[in-house]
């Protein structure tokens, strides 16, 4: 089945830590949460990883240096170098050090990772519109970013320069609940100046560029806790997906995802790297996966039966991906994601 068409999650007879050489993992919602741990995390890694597989964490985060997210990785209790590290700062370095000569200066709005990854590839972060920058680059920089720095990159931008930015995911996980994340920052910018920027950050090539490159991964699993991030960067770059919902992404979402939001795989939370994936099979008019039988009637999903909430889940995403065809299922879910809780 391909990507483009898929309409029901995919199976694996072996466990997905050892059917994949490489977990390009995402970090927000999906490691830890407002710096901590989600549950299960670190077990699960650490038993991936004595299994054979490498981890590599990418992440659309610009505002820490890989040191410093390895470090804290380590601290979590999963040792974790820096080259281990992929983020969106080096991917959007990498495309400004390809349109601009080495010595350029970029107005830096963002944290210190947006400032090490340029410098590494031989650019001068700036801090003002008046250092004559050669280019602009926005990244997040943490809840307590000043509005003046936004202020700084619309000067800039109105007299010429080109506007890159790291990614625009609009929202970021926190231990608190959902927070603004970088793409609301670059929202402010864009209705100020009328300008689009260049970015570079999931789920658009040159994160995939950048992710292959530093990891060399043959075989790798994207595992994500966003759609329109994770699963959508790894349908781009033709790459098997997995999802967790301990993030952003709920039941309903799942459920009404366009085909290039379907991952190939969908559990609770990292533990489902170390399984396989049962198989989600078509009879009777309905799908089934487990205990759970899922179908359509009179315009509602429809769940019956029991069992693990997961393969409920996952059959009812062959229903409604099945229904909604290329386009975005608009179906009734709410009684049937109540029985599963998700």
């Amino acid at each position: 089945m391909s990507r483009r068409s898929r309409t029901r999650p995919g199976a694996s007879a072996t466990a997905l830590s050892a059917a994949y050489d490489t977990a390009l993992l995402d970090l927000d919602g999906v490691v830890y949460a407002g710096g901590e741990a989600i549950a299960y995390a670190v077990d699960s890694l650490l038993a991936a990883r004595d299994g054979g597989m490498r981890l590599a964490y990418v992440t659309n985060n610009a505002l820490r240096p890989p040191q410093a997210v390895a470090a804290h990785i380590t601290e979590l209790g999963v040792a974790t170098a820096p080259e281990d590290v992929i983020n969106s700062a080096q991917a959007v370095a990498r495309l400004i050090s390809e349109q601009l000569p080495a010595g350029s200066r970029v107005l830096v709005i963002g944290g210190e990772g947006l400032r090490v990854a340029l410098r590494e590839r031989g650019l001068v972060p700036v801090e003002s519109a008046d250092d004559d920058p050669a280019a602009v680059v926005q990244g997040y920089g943490g809840p307590e970013l000043p509005w003046g720095r936004l202020a700084e990159a619309c000067y800039a931008i109105a007299r010429g320069v080109p506007w890159f930015a790291s990614n625009t995911d609009l929202t970021i996980p926190s231990a608190r609940g959902i927070a603004p994340g970088n793409g609301a920052a670059v929202e402010v910018v864009r209705i100020a100046t009328g300008a689009e920027p260049q970015v570079a950050g999931k789920p658009l090539p040159p994160m995939h560029r950048e992710t292959i490159l530093r990891t060399g991964a043959v075989r790798p699993l994207v595992v994500g806790d966003r759609l329109d991030t994770d699963i959508e960067g790894a349908f781009n770059g033709g790459v098997d997906s997995l999802l967790v919902l301990t993030g952003v992404t709920d039941g309903a979402r799942l459920l009404a995802a366009p085909p290039e939001h379907r991952p190939t795989y969908v559990d609770a939370d990292l533990r489902g790297m170390l399984t396989g994936q049962p198989e989600v099979s078509a009879g009777g008019g309905g799908f089934g996966c487990g205990g759970w039988t899922a179908f359509v009637r009179a315009g509602e999903l429809v769940l019956e039966g029991g069992g693990d909430a997961m393969d409920g889940l996952r059959a009812l995403c062959a229903a409604a991906w099945t229904d909604a065809g290329d386009g975005v299922c608009a179906l009734d879910a709410g009684k049937a994601l109540s029985r599963l809780g998700v």
